[in-house]
């Protein structure tokens, strides 16, 4: 083993790796660092042969250092430089001893990856397996670039000094730092992540989006027995998708471990333009690497072709609005499906395979996305849903005004306008034939609980093959005329039966609440109607002022009769004791009322007449007056 003066070895002659010769070199320093640091005091010269002839800086810059530091008092807060170099160390020891621990394959892949890729390049060009081994490691514990460790150990000791000042301490007047102006902070100004932290923020813009922008959230991760056997498409045309990229691939393994990053949900969000799919795949390190697949956008021409084959048949479109892509259609005189080699994946990893597992993962997932919606497809070639559809609404709007048009108009049938106008004998209707001698008997309807009263369903059925009949043979319905509350009452007078039963009851109050009235009310005009049909209901409701004549020749003939003088009032005339009433209907008859004496609570009694002696003949002779 040969090594340079300075104690390093040489990494072209021992074959060791450009990491380990790194940190070997990394730890030398620190110690010649730590003992220069004890041995001197704060004005000494700081001694040059304790540094590494190699380090990264030169001696004079080093010297610089040191004389920067001795005019330092004991008692300033150490700078931002002296704590970034002392919390660099502490981070370096730390991860000296944790990458001491990880396995040899982990730190070959880590140094492989700082080394731009060279191993990769090497394996690739020779076809050895060394990709195999960097991809089988790539999820092991590895350590982080220097570049990560020394801008978490600058955030470190930037936050050390900061608590260290007091709060309410500004700079001091007249210093650089009072009269520069507070600058905003930048992204390179913000603190890093830590290489060690969780998994970074996602980086896609959905708010940038448009019709011919469309970013999409990350697929969460499959479950853990998700394998290779399980396809990550579902439709023909995700899986023709997934076709063409395992078809241009040039090794499978890269594949097979893209396809595990798919699974695992390490591909953020995905956007996707005409011709572009960007996303970031989170890899082995901790910043994650930007993936493109590019494919062709169509030309007009092309466009041109395919819209006019979708729009030859209606059902192209009506799969489209159904998210789904006819294989017809697709796969006609424009393909919109890539082929083998179509796919131009493109990454910033080291990785110089094609694809890489980063562009295959996000491979992957697009054909999870055109899965669920087709359009991403015709994105990708150039134009957007909204774009499509317009278009195939034109061009189908044109293709039926064509097809009218081609149509020759079809004669239209009808009749000339002098025969229609001539006048011709009209044949006479045919006689009616003759109506049934009377209604026939309704069904009987059984009873059933909670159900309608039987013998209630039974009475208005007969009601209405009554009413059917009387029209069929008169032509007249009488019960037409009637408002609700002479139906009402019609109906409730045509019940059978004496007395007011627990039916009855039940009848009575139903017609009363349709009608807003009572169930005394009910009754009373009951049996008016029961007197008189409608003029005893409107005898009952309605007095009127008669002419003279028959009202005035009513009292001598009551006085005639041995009667006491009847106190007239309006169309009535009632006895003095106050129980009996005679009443004048418009069609010239008494109709005779009782009550109790004093009461005024006059219901129709008897027959009504024409003469009033006779109307009061059914209620027995009165009591004569004294």
């Amino acid at each position: 083993m040969s090594g340079e003066p300075n104690g390093r070895e040489t990494p072209g002659t021992s074959g060791e790796r450009p990491a380990d010769v790194a940190r070997r070199a990394l730890r030398a320093a620190r110690a010649a660092s730590d003992e220069a640091s004890a041995q001197g005091a704060p004005g000494d010269q700081e001694p040059t042969a304790a540094r590494p002839t190699a380090r990264s800086r030169s001696g004079a810059s080093g010297t610089a250092r040191a004389a920067a530091h001795s005019r330092s008092g004991p008692g300033d807060a150490p700078r931002p430089g002296d704590a970034a170099r002392a919390a660099l160390r502490r981070a370096v020891d730390q991860q000296a001893r944790t990458a001491g621990a990880a396995s040899g394959e982990g730190e070959a892949e880590t140094a492989a990856d700082e080394a731009a890729g060279t191993g990769a390049r090497k394996e690739a060009a020779t076809g050895t397996d060394g990709e195999a081994a960097t991809g089988t490691h790539e999820e092991a514990a590895t350590a982080p670039r220097p570049a990560d460790v020394a801008r978490e150990a600058l955030r470190v000791a930037r936050q050390e000094r900061a608590d260290a000042e007091p709060k309410d301490a500004g700079p001091a007047p007249g210093t650089k730092a009072a009269r520069r102006p507070a600058r905003r902070p930048t992204p390179s100004t913000l603190p890093a992540e830590s290489p060690l932290g969780d998994a970074p923020r996602p980086m896609a813009a959905p708010h940038r989006d448009g019709e011919l922008r469309r970013t999409f959230p990350a697929f969460p991760p499959l479950p853990s027995r998700a394998s290779d056997d399980v396809p990550l498409a579902e439709t023909w045309w995700g899986h023709a998708w997934v076709t063409a990229l395992e078809e241009g691939a040039l090794d499978a393994k890269r594949l097979a471990r893209g396809r595990g990053y798919a699974q695992g949900g390490r591909v953020d969000a995905i956007t996707v333009t005409p011709g572009l799919v960007l996303a970031y795949v989170r890899g082995s390190r901790p910043r994650p690497y930007r993936v493109q697949v590019r494919l062709r956008t169509l030309g007009d021409a092309e466009w041109d072709r395919f819209l006019d084959a979708a729009a030859e048949r209606p059902g192209n479109i009506a799969a489209l609005l159904d998210k789904e892509m006819p294989q017809a259609l697709a796969e006609g005189d424009v393909p919109l499906l890539p082929g083998p080699g179509d796919l131009d994946p493109r990454c910033n990893c080291p990785d110089s395979g094609h694809p890489c597992k980063h562009a295959a993962a996000l491979c992957y997932q697009t054909a999870r996305l055109l899965d669920a919606d087709p359009f991403v497809l015709l994105l990708l070639r150039g134009r957007g849903e909204r774009e499509v559809l317009d278009a195939l609404s034109r061009r189908n709007a044109a293709r039926a005004a064509r097809a009218a048009q081609r149509r020759e108009p079809e004669p239209l049938p009808g009749v000339r306008a002098t025969d229609a106008l001539t006048p011709r004998p009209l044949p006479r209707p045919p006689a009616p034939l003759p109506g049934p001698p009377h209604p026939e008997q309704p069904p009987v309807y059984p009873a059933a609980p909670g159900g309608p009263d039987p013998f209630t369903l039974d009475q208005l059925a007969t009601d209405a093959a009554a009413r059917a009949h009387a029209l069929l043979v008169t032509g007249h319905d009488p019960v037409a005329e009637l408002t609700l509350w002479q139906d009402a009452v019609r109906l409730a007078a045509t019940r059978p039966g004496a007395g007011l039963t627990a039916t009855t009851r039940a009848l009575y109050s139903a017609l009363a609440a349709a009608c807003g009235r009572t169930p005394a009310e009910l009754a009373r005009a009951v049996a008016a109607w029961r007197q008189g049909g409608p003029e005893g209901l409107a005898v009952l409701e309605e007095p009127w002022d008669p002419p003279a004549g028959r009202f005035d020749r009513a009292r001598p003939l009551l006085l005639a009769a041995d009667l006491p003088a009847f106190r007239p009032w309006r169309n009535r005339l009632t006895h003095p004791r106050g129980h009996v009433q005679l009443r004048l209907g418009r069609e010239g008859l008494w109709y005779a009322y009782e009550s109790e004496p004093g009461a005024d609570d006059w219901w129709p009694r008897g027959t009504p007449d024409a003469d009033p002696v006779g109307a009061l003949t059914g209620l027995g002779t009165p009591a004569p007056g004294p």
